[in-house]
Protein backbone atom coordinates (compact mmCIF):
# COMPACT_ATOMS: atom_id res chain seq x y z
CA UNK A 1 0.00 0.00 0.00
CA UNK A 2 2.46 2.85 0.93
CA UNK A 3 4.62 1.56 -2.19
CA UNK A 4 1.71 2.20 -4.08
CA UNK A 5 1.32 5.77 -2.75
CA UNK A 6 4.90 6.67 -2.69
CA UNK A 7 4.38 5.76 -7.12
CA UNK A 8 0.82 8.12 -6.83
CA UNK A 9 2.63 11.12 -5.24
CA UNK A 10 6.30 10.67 -7.36
CA UNK A 11 3.54 10.32 -10.79
CA UNK A 12 1.82 13.77 -9.74
CA UNK A 13 4.69 15.64 -9.06
CA UNK A 14 6.05 18.00 -12.24
CA UNK A 15 9.21 17.21 -13.80
CA UNK A 16 11.33 20.30 -12.62
CA UNK A 17 13.19 19.67 -15.97
CA UNK A 18 10.00 20.10 -18.42
CA UNK A 19 8.81 23.18 -16.11
CA UNK A 20 11.97 25.53 -16.87
CA UNK A 21 11.46 27.01 -19.80
CA UNK A 22 13.29 26.33 -22.71
CA UNK A 23 16.45 28.51 -23.63
CA UNK A 24 17.81 29.31 -27.16
CA UNK A 25 20.49 31.96 -28.22
CA UNK A 26 19.30 34.55 -30.27
CA UNK A 27 21.71 36.20 -32.80
CA UNK A 28 21.34 39.59 -34.03
CA UNK A 29 20.64 39.44 -37.94
CA UNK A 30 21.61 43.11 -38.15
CA UNK A 31 24.53 43.67 -41.36
CA UNK A 32 27.76 45.11 -40.25
CA UNK A 33 27.94 48.75 -41.19
CA UNK A 34 30.06 48.98 -44.16
CA UNK A 35 32.47 51.83 -44.65
CA UNK A 36 31.66 54.12 -47.69
CA UNK A 37 34.28 53.89 -50.46
CA UNK A 38 34.75 57.83 -50.06
CA UNK A 39 36.03 57.17 -46.31
CA UNK A 40 37.91 54.10 -47.80
CA UNK A 41 40.08 56.63 -49.90
CA UNK A 42 40.42 59.02 -46.99
CA UNK A 43 41.75 56.27 -44.71
CA UNK A 44 44.38 55.12 -47.91
CA UNK A 45 45.19 58.83 -48.20
CA UNK A 46 45.64 58.81 -44.51
CA UNK A 47 47.74 56.05 -44.42
CA UNK A 48 49.87 57.34 -46.72
CA UNK A 49 50.82 60.36 -45.45
CA UNK A 50 52.00 58.91 -42.58
CA UNK A 51 54.68 57.10 -44.85
CA UNK A 52 55.51 60.20 -46.68
CA UNK A 53 56.02 61.71 -43.25
CA UNK A 54 58.74 59.37 -42.76
CA UNK A 55 60.94 60.26 -45.14
CA UNK A 56 64.00 62.35 -44.81
CA UNK A 57 64.14 65.79 -43.80
CA UNK A 58 65.43 66.92 -47.31
CA UNK A 59 62.54 65.69 -49.10
CA UNK A 60 58.95 67.88 -49.13
CA UNK A 61 55.85 66.72 -50.88
CA UNK A 62 52.18 67.81 -51.11
CA UNK A 63 49.21 65.93 -50.89
CA UNK A 64 45.74 66.40 -53.22
CA UNK A 65 47.41 68.52 -55.40
CA UNK A 66 44.97 70.05 -58.19
CA UNK A 67 46.28 71.97 -61.22
CA UNK A 68 44.70 73.67 -64.52
CA UNK A 69 45.29 71.26 -67.73
CA UNK A 70 43.77 72.24 -70.69
CA UNK A 71 44.60 68.98 -72.52
CA UNK A 72 42.66 67.18 -69.94
CA UNK A 73 38.89 66.81 -70.34
CA UNK A 74 38.23 68.43 -67.31
CA UNK A 75 40.48 70.86 -67.47
CA UNK A 76 42.05 70.36 -64.81
CA UNK A 77 44.59 67.53 -63.18
CA UNK A 78 44.06 66.16 -59.45
CA UNK A 79 47.02 64.31 -57.90
CA UNK A 80 47.38 62.34 -55.46
CA UNK A 81 50.57 63.04 -53.95
CA UNK A 82 53.97 64.71 -55.07
CA UNK A 83 57.30 64.03 -53.45
CA UNK A 84 60.12 66.66 -54.21
CA UNK A 85 63.63 64.75 -53.16
CA UNK A 86 67.39 65.77 -53.81
CA UNK A 87 67.28 62.92 -56.48
CA UNK A 88 63.54 63.78 -58.75
CA UNK A 89 59.73 63.97 -58.00
CA UNK A 90 57.81 61.41 -57.56
CA UNK A 91 54.47 61.13 -59.05
CA UNK A 92 52.26 59.04 -57.24
CA UNK A 93 48.47 57.86 -58.09
CA UNK A 94 47.12 55.93 -55.37
CA UNK A 95 43.63 53.19 -56.36
CA UNK A 96 41.68 51.66 -53.93
CA UNK A 97 40.71 48.35 -55.90
CA UNK A 98 40.19 44.90 -54.44
CA UNK A 99 41.14 41.81 -56.66
CA UNK A 100 43.93 40.73 -59.43
CA UNK A 101 45.05 43.89 -61.65
CA UNK A 102 45.78 42.91 -64.86
CA UNK A 103 47.74 44.93 -67.78
CA UNK A 104 50.37 46.16 -69.32
CA UNK A 105 52.30 49.19 -70.24
CA UNK A 106 50.71 49.68 -72.96
CA UNK A 107 47.51 48.53 -72.88
CA UNK A 108 45.16 51.74 -72.73
CA UNK A 109 42.84 49.68 -70.15
CA UNK A 110 43.63 47.29 -67.44
CA UNK A 111 41.39 44.70 -65.73
CA UNK A 112 40.24 44.45 -62.08
CA UNK A 113 39.58 40.44 -61.68
CA UNK A 114 38.65 40.42 -65.38
CA UNK A 115 35.28 42.31 -64.12
CA UNK A 116 35.68 45.48 -65.31
CA UNK A 117 38.54 48.05 -66.65
CA UNK A 118 40.06 50.85 -65.40
CA UNK A 119 41.97 53.33 -67.10
CA UNK A 120 45.75 52.65 -67.74
CA UNK A 121 47.25 54.38 -64.41
CA UNK A 122 50.50 54.61 -66.30
CA UNK A 123 48.92 56.64 -68.84
CA UNK A 124 46.64 58.73 -66.41
CA UNK A 125 49.84 59.44 -64.35
CA UNK A 126 51.82 60.27 -67.53
CA UNK A 127 49.08 63.30 -68.25
CA UNK A 128 49.66 64.40 -64.08
CA UNK A 129 53.63 64.08 -64.88
CA UNK A 130 52.96 67.14 -67.74
CA UNK A 131 50.83 68.91 -66.17
CA UNK A 132 53.52 69.29 -63.26
CA UNK A 133 56.24 70.03 -65.45
CA UNK A 134 54.12 73.16 -67.45
CA UNK A 135 54.26 74.44 -64.23
CA UNK A 136 57.82 74.07 -63.43
CA UNK A 137 59.59 75.51 -66.57
CA UNK A 138 63.05 75.70 -65.23
CA UNK A 139 62.93 71.86 -64.06
CA UNK A 140 61.86 70.04 -67.34
CA UNK A 141 64.79 68.13 -67.59
CA UNK A 142 64.58 66.87 -64.31
CA UNK A 143 63.76 62.71 -63.15
CA UNK A 144 60.06 62.24 -62.79
CA UNK A 145 59.23 58.62 -61.19
CA UNK A 146 55.80 57.54 -62.18
CA UNK A 147 54.61 55.61 -58.92
CA UNK A 148 50.75 53.54 -58.87
CA UNK A 149 49.91 52.48 -55.50
CA UNK A 150 46.86 49.88 -54.32
CA UNK A 151 46.26 48.11 -51.50
CA UNK A 152 47.17 44.83 -50.06
CA UNK A 153 43.52 43.36 -51.54
CA UNK A 154 44.86 43.44 -54.39
CA UNK A 155 47.43 40.92 -56.29
CA UNK A 156 49.27 42.38 -59.23
CA UNK A 157 49.35 40.34 -62.92
CA UNK A 158 51.33 43.19 -64.80
CA UNK A 159 54.36 43.70 -66.42
CA UNK A 160 57.75 42.40 -63.99
CA UNK A 161 59.42 45.58 -64.88
CA UNK A 162 56.83 47.90 -63.38
CA UNK A 163 58.45 46.54 -59.81
CA UNK A 164 62.08 46.22 -60.82
CA UNK A 165 63.47 49.34 -58.65
CA UNK A 166 65.43 50.45 -62.13
CA UNK A 167 62.56 51.47 -63.86
CA UNK A 168 60.98 54.80 -63.38
CA UNK A 169 57.44 53.48 -63.48
CA UNK A 170 56.69 51.59 -60.66
CA UNK A 171 53.72 49.82 -58.76
CA UNK A 172 53.35 49.43 -55.28
CA UNK A 173 51.66 48.60 -52.33
CA UNK A 174 50.73 51.42 -50.34
CA UNK A 175 52.60 49.67 -47.15
CA UNK A 176 55.62 49.69 -49.07
CA UNK A 177 55.44 53.20 -50.89
CA UNK A 178 58.22 54.92 -48.23
CA UNK A 179 60.32 52.03 -48.71
CA UNK A 180 60.27 52.05 -52.46
CA UNK A 181 60.83 55.64 -52.44
CA UNK A 182 64.09 55.25 -50.73
CA UNK A 183 65.35 52.37 -52.48
CA UNK A 184 65.01 54.31 -55.50
CA UNK A 185 66.31 57.44 -54.05
CA UNK A 186 69.53 55.13 -52.89
CA UNK A 187 69.61 53.80 -57.02
CA UNK A 188 69.99 57.12 -58.75
CA UNK A 189 72.54 58.75 -56.04
CA UNK A 190 74.35 55.23 -56.90
CA UNK A 191 74.46 56.54 -60.28
CA UNK A 192 74.67 60.08 -60.15
CA UNK A 193 76.91 60.80 -56.98
CA UNK A 194 75.76 64.70 -57.05
CA UNK A 195 71.71 65.49 -56.12
CA UNK A 196 70.31 66.82 -58.91
CA UNK A 197 67.94 68.96 -56.57
CA UNK A 198 69.64 71.51 -54.46
CA UNK A 199 67.83 72.23 -50.98
CA UNK A 200 66.80 75.92 -52.54
CA UNK A 201 65.46 74.17 -55.67
CA UNK A 202 63.41 72.01 -53.83
CA UNK A 203 61.82 74.43 -51.43
CA UNK A 204 61.16 76.61 -55.07
CA UNK A 205 59.39 73.58 -56.59
CA UNK A 206 57.38 73.05 -53.67
CA UNK A 207 55.87 76.88 -53.50
CA UNK A 208 55.30 76.75 -56.74
CA UNK A 209 52.81 73.39 -56.95
CA UNK A 210 51.42 75.02 -53.45
CA UNK A 211 50.82 77.86 -54.95
CA UNK A 212 49.61 76.56 -58.31
CA UNK A 213 47.00 74.33 -56.16
CA UNK A 214 43.31 74.96 -56.74
CA UNK A 215 41.31 74.88 -53.31
CA UNK A 216 38.01 76.05 -54.51
CA UNK A 217 35.79 73.41 -53.23
CA UNK A 218 33.43 74.48 -55.90
CA UNK A 219 36.06 73.80 -58.97
CA UNK A 220 37.05 70.67 -57.57
CA UNK A 221 33.56 69.62 -57.45
CA UNK A 222 32.67 70.60 -60.72
CA UNK A 223 35.99 68.56 -61.62
CA UNK A 224 35.15 65.35 -60.12
CA UNK A 225 31.65 65.25 -61.46
CA UNK A 226 32.78 66.05 -65.46
CA UNK A 227 36.06 63.21 -64.68
CA UNK A 228 32.41 61.03 -63.51
CA UNK A 229 30.94 61.99 -66.53
CA UNK A 230 33.94 61.13 -69.01
CA UNK A 231 34.64 57.99 -67.42
CA UNK A 232 30.74 56.79 -67.70
CA UNK A 233 31.15 57.64 -71.65
CA UNK A 234 34.47 55.55 -71.87
CA UNK A 235 32.40 52.47 -70.62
Amino acid sequence: MLKKLMSLFKSNTPDKKSTQPSRTKTYSSKPKPKVQPTRIGELGEHKINIQLDQLPKGCKYVSDLMVANPKSRTGYSQIDHVVITPHGLFVIETKNYNGEIKGTRDNKSWTVSNRFKMYNPFMQNYGHIQAIKSLLPDYQESRYISLVSFTMRCRFSVDPELRKIQSDELIVYDVELSEYIQRKMNRIQAEKSEPALTESDIQKIYQSLKEANITDPKIRAEHVDKAESVRKVKK
